[in-house]
This record gives structure tokens, sequence and C-alpha cells, in this order.
């Protein structure tokens, strides 16, 4: 999606990416289950640590609606943690890896970016970089230390696909919907076969 195209969105539609950005965190998550545990500790549908979920006042985060809504506003948070200079959809891209590994070790990615040449501002540079910050050489000249850095970048991307698997499916939906929504005994409307990667 480009820039320009999520700026004009209007806020009903921005509120539906923003439910399937959160459905796809808890999926990537916990697989939805509100149980879940995590081994390092996490806990949930939304996998909120101890330290967010004291933060954000939740007080039990296998509670389904105590957990997804102290997901989403963690989620809000990080994004309007990361830089306003990175453009859309890089800066929620960024804030869902600082979701998974925290802000700390999103920057360390981002300095080591800019350190070995790459743009800390592109989300296709700094995602090459986290898996170093597992190496001895690199976390122990950043600022956080080590991270789990194949996590995050695993991360993004699963969520970025079961995102555009929900949007498609959406979009073929209403597609589906609207196509049976014409009469077709009305000679001003032909059936149309429309295909989903062409619009």
């Amino acid at each position: 999606m480009q820039p320009a195209i999520l700026i004009r969105l209007p806020k009903l539609l921005i509120g539906f990416i923003f439910i399937i950005t959160l459905t796809t965190i808890g999926y990537q998550e916990s697989r939805r289950l509100d149980k879940a545990v995590s081994p390092t500790g996490v806990v949930g549908i939304m996998m909120l640590t101890n330290d967010t979920a004291a933060e954000l006042g939740i007080k039990n985060r296998a509670d389904p609606a105590q957990s997804i809504n102290g997901g989403a506003r963690y989620f809000q948070q990080r994004i309007q943690t990361i830089s306003e200079q990175i453009p859309e959809p890089g800066r929620t891209w960024f804030a869902l890896a600082s979701y998974n590994v925290g802000l700390g070790h999103l920057e360390n990615a981002r300095a080591l970016t800019k350190k070995q040449g790459g743009n800390p501002d592109k989300r296709m540079d700094v995602k090459q970089r986290p898996p170093s910050l597992t190496q001895q050489k690199w976390h122990q000249q950043a600022k956080h230390g080590y991270a789990r850095g194949r996590e995050p970048v695993e991360f993004v991307e699963n969520i970025r696909s079961y995102y555009d698997l929900l949007v498609w499916l959406t979009e073929e939906n209403q597609i589906k919907k609207n196509a049976m929504d014409v009469d077709s005994e009305d000679p001003e409307h032909e059936a149309v076969t429309i295909d989903p990667a062409a619009l």
C-alpha cells in the first residue's frame, strides 16, 4: 500500500486495518490461545510481559478481553514511539518488530544498519540486521545487547502474510457480496468476473 493511500483512508477503514493487524498479532503470538505461555514467560493471546501488563493496568494477562485491550494499546504505543520520519507502511512494520523484540533492540538493529551503510529508516535494509544481534561480535557493541534477532524478522514477515491474506479474503468477499446485490433481471447490469489481483 502506498503512503498516500493510507493517509486518505476513511477513519472506519483505518480502524478496520488496525483490527486486522491486531488479529494477525494475536494469531502470530499465541495462535489466539488465551492460556498460551511462551518459554520467556509472556502470557495470553497478545503475549504481554509482566512489566508491559503492569504499565497498561492489565490485571490478568490470560483474560482474552484484557489481553487484546492491552495488546491494542501497546501496539498503538509502539506506533507512536517510532519516528514520524519513517513513512508508512514502514513505520507500522517497525512498530510490529518493537512489539516483538522491544524498542531498544529495534534501535540496535537500526544503528547497525546505519553503521553498515544501510538506511536505518527503510525496513528492507533494517530487516537484515536483527539476526546479527545474536552474534557476540555485534551484540557486544549494541547498546541493548543480545537479541533473539531472527524472531522479530519472522514475526513481521508472518504478520505481513496473514494481513495480506485477510485483506484479500475481505476484498474477495466484498466483491462476491456486491455481485449478489446486482439484480440479474436488470438489463443495465451485466455479470462480470473480477480478478482481485487486478484491483
